[in-house]
């Protein structure tokens, strides 16, 4: 237990808490060279829409869709909604919709608009009579083959990808920070124990919020804190060969995805295991024992504990601590193996200030997306001078905030119109406090 420990507080994420005036300086060299004029002519098609729950039409939020029999897919937001870029030469396929809990919906691509489509999603619904007939009776057995069998079911050639990258930090229920990237993921097989390397392609962020507050937050790692949330590849965060001992595996109802039954295994740690590991549930294929999805939280009964994982560096005056660490990771099947499709991060936490009343709600959330992907048969590896290290902090990296034709043909999550309010709002303030001589506080 203690290797293991010792092992997540050298590799997890790191939420950076930092005052005003600690970081600041030019723009390096590196981050000059993201940014890449985009050419004149539109070489995709763009569909728009959103997706909805059939029966109370509430918004499903990451939500998959993608092109049939191609890599070329996206994920809706946090308000249902995506757009989705469709190169000219893809006339024909089918439009695929999944959401987990939900029927797959197929559509031709030629029967979508290019703006306002609404899908609607039917809940997918098994008889218990079909769910005790299948389900196994070891979960820890279960799991354990899940992991054992990852050189059969997932890539096993290394793979170039095409990824969209976001980090949004709130300050209560108010945005005040977004970063996107597009990045390369040069994924190695899933038999590799050799990590993956990524290369920052594009980059932007919101304007400097941090003129608004005493403080501000900074999340070092970047687009690994999603990549490494990939259970099948790096399993050594969750479930090494001695943790996993630590765990009280239990199946739930099992679930219909994609016309496939899925078993779900929930999960938590042993109420003698007294440091912060995880609890939540394991969505696995039940022909294949495939990993598909995995939903999960840090244990942070020990607040002292979890924050010391996390928070890098603080005030000396100010108390902070986590009240929600959350995970999510999502595969997707292409000819018989699975790939790491989709991840997100929620750290939430308070600060206690010594000398005020009132403390403070910061939120931050990392998620990444693979849009496209190709085998890379020969393993060809950005130069290490090009490639992005785990310590990275993308907010330093990326600058200036464009139009969305910035990111030309690639696929992006698409921002949730409350994040470009807010953004415009900050930059009000900022004009605001530039004009008057001072500062302003949200």
């Amino acid at each position: 237990m203690k290797r293991l420990m010792n092992f997540l507080r050298q590799n997890l994420p790191m939420f950076a808490l930092l005052t005003l005036g600690c970081f600041g300086g030019p723009m390096t060299l590196q981050a000059a060279v993201f940014f890449q004029q985009v050419p004149q002519e539109i070489s995709f098609n763009q569909y728009k829409g959103e997706i909805l729950d059939k029966e109370n039409r509430k918004p499903l939020v990451f939500a998959s869709i993608s092109i049939a029999e191609s890599n070329v897919s996206t994920i809706s937001n946090t308000e249902g909604q995506f757009a989705l870029k469709v190169p000219k030469t893809l006339t024909e396929g089918n439009v695929v919709i999944s959401f987990l809990g939900y029927k797959t919906i197929n559509i031709p691509l030629a029967q979508l608009n290019n703006d306002n489509n609404r899908i609607l999603m039917e809940e997918s619904v098994l008889q218990l009579s079909e769910v005790n007939l299948t389900v196994p009776k070891d979960a820890k057995a279960l799991v354990k083959e899940t992991l054992r069998r990852k050189g059969d079911n997932y890539l096993e050639d290394p793979a170039l990808m095409t990824a969209f990258y976001r980090e949004t930090i709130k300050r209560r229920n108010k945005n005040v920070s977004l970063s996107e990237a597009v990045v390369n993921i040069y994924k190695t097989p899933y038999t590799s124990e050799r990590r993956d390397a990524v290369q920052l392609y594009k980059a932007r962020k919101s304007t400097d919020y941090t003129k608004l507050d005493t403080v501000a937050l900074k999340l070092q790692g970047g687009p690994f804190n999603a990549l490494f949330v990939d259970i099948m590849k790096y399993p050594e965060y969750i479930f090494t060969d001695e943790s996993i001992e630590d765990y009280v595996f239990s199946f739930d109802r099992s679930a219909m995805v994609n016309d496939r039954l899925l078993y779900v295994v929930n999960f938590k740690q042993k109420e003698s295991i007294t440091e912060p590991l995880y609890t939540g549930k394991l969505y696995i294929d039940a022909a294949k024992q495939v990993l598909t999805s995995a939903i999960y939280n840090m244990n942070i009964t020990d607040r002292e504990k979890a924050a010391r994982l996390f928070v890098r560096k603080k005030p000396a005056t100010a108390s902070v601590w986590p009240t929600e660490v959350a995970y999510r990771i999502d595969y997707r099947e292409k000819d018989g193996r699975w790939y790491y499709g989709y991840s997100n991060v929620l750290l939430e936490f308070k600060i206690n200030w010594d000398n005020k009343l009132f403390n403070s709600v910061y939120s931050l959330s990392c998620e990444m997306a693979v849009t496209d992907w190709e085998k890379n048969l020969e393993g060809n590896l950005p130069k290490s001078k090009d490639r992005i290290r785990s310590s990275i902090i993308l907010n330093d990296e990326a600058i200036g905030f464009s139009d969305p034709d910035f990111w030309g043909e690639y696929n992006i999550i698409e921002p949730e119109k409350s994040i470009e309010s807010a953004i415009k709002k900050i930059q009000r303030q900022l004009r605001r406090s530039k004009n008057q001589g001072g500062t302003s506080t949200p």
